[in-house]
């Protein structure tokens, strides 16, 4: 389970570090911060696939998303007896992402590069990666060093180090290109595992979403991001996982209701009083919603993290009480993240059993969080 979640210099998150339990649910006002502590997650994710880079260029680059304030805000400046503005800088400008947990811990520290010609210069660079065993990094704690295009590793027989490359390109992580079965074992396994969290943030369920017709059906232990497998993963969690917990959810939602997967791979609805079931191009949003959020939740393989942004959208009321019965039930398989500004739903899930409630605010346009939630965190330095 990731204990620890820190981010500095990526949008309003100028300096945060926050801990997550079990069930972690961040709420704040529209514009604290949310948006970007999901895409944050989302970006660590992205470096044990090898997308950062790309990920960060659809962002806008990294000029664009880099913190726009000062690199400190002194409190004469939250006083206004001096006007806000940029100071001679101390560090060299960076996005830095990390987390850590009982076992692994990983942070990535991103720069601009030398000034050139290329049409790539806008392009990020990979200054400096550490990965660590336990919450905290210590020189007798760190497995694996990247630091410009010089990678070492940890030698498992001796732990002594050894230059695993040494001309690493600057756009590529040590996450995707130094990992082997031997020296480089943790590293490959704390890959996989960051390759297994499951983000869901545009599952569609308008008038065009792809779950509302047809699809090839195959087996499909983990949701789409889009949700448009969702009849193969229903089928899925029937045949090999839990299909009773699969019941209660539909008929704590919908009384009476049961939920089937046609010979086409459709996703059909039984409801009481109903002579015939209806398809799923025939459900209404919030209905079609609820069933992928009970797929993805319910999958037969559960992940090591899943984050959930707005779960609550195209939502009745009514619906908001099965889905935080829904998402405590499956905290107890996977750690989750939930992103929402829905008071019923924090209030429903607040409560739960190891549940922690994060709320952001925004201070001279920085996302600060309260001093209880704040985390203890040590950036390697460059």
């Amino acid at each position: 389970m990731i204990t620890t979640l820190a981010v500095a210099g990526y949008r309003s998150l100028r300096d945060v570090s926050v801990t997550l339990a079990p069930l972690t649910i961040v709420t704040g006002a529209n514009g604290s911060g949310k948006s970007s502590l999901y895409r944050a997650l989302r970006l660590l994710a992205d470096a044990a696939q090898g997308r950062m880079i790309g990920s960060l260029a659809a962002e806008g680059g990294l000029e664009s998303t880099l913190w726009a304030g000062p690199e400190k805000i002194s409190a004469r400046m939250k006083s206004g007896e001096m006007p806000i503005q940029g100071t001679v800088r101390s560090a060299p400008v960076a996005l830095k992402l990390g987390f850590s947990g009982d076992t692994y811990g990983y942070a990535v520290d991103l720069g601009l590069p030398i000034p050139s010609e290329s049409r790539f210069r806008h392009d990020p660079e990979f200054k400096v990666e550490t990965v660590w065993m336990g919450e905290r990094p210590a020189r007798n704690t760190l497995i694996a060093e990247r630091r410009g295009p010089l990678v070492r590793v940890r030698r498992r027989e001796d732990g002594t180090w050894r230059d695993a490359l040494r001309s690493l390109p600057a756009n590529d992580s040590m996450m995707t290109h130094a990992t082997d079965t031997i020296d480089g074992l943790e590293l490959l396994l704390l890959r996989d595992r960051m390759r297994g969290w499951r983000f869901y943030d545009d599952l569609r369920s308008d008038r065009n979403a792809p779950a509302r017709r047809p699809q090839v059906g195959t087996f499909t232990p983990s949701l789409a991001d889009d949700g448009a497998d969702v009849a193969a993963a229903i089928q899925t969690i029937i045949e090999i996982g839990d299909d009773a917990g699969l019941r209660e959810a539909i008929d704590d939602a919908f009384p009476g209701a049961r939920i089937g997967v046609t010979e086409a791979f459709e996703v059909e609805m039984r409801q009481h009083g109903l002579l015939r079931p209806l398809r799923a191009a025939e459900l209404s949003e919030g209905t079609l919603r609820y069933i992928l959020l009970a797929a993805a939740l319910l999958t037969p393989r559960p992940p090591e993290l899943m984050v959930l942004n707005e779960p609550e959208a195209s939502l009745h009321t009514d619906l908001i009480a099965p889905l935080a019965r829904l998402l405590r039930h499956a905290s107890h398989n996977t750690q989750i993240v939930v992103i929402s500004h829905a008071d019923a739903l924090i209030a429903a899930l607040a409560g739960a059993e190891d549940a922690r409630h994060i709320v952001l605010d925004k201070q001279f346009g920085e996302t600060v969080i309260s001093s209880e939630d704040r985390a203890d965190w040590i950036w390697p330095t460059r």
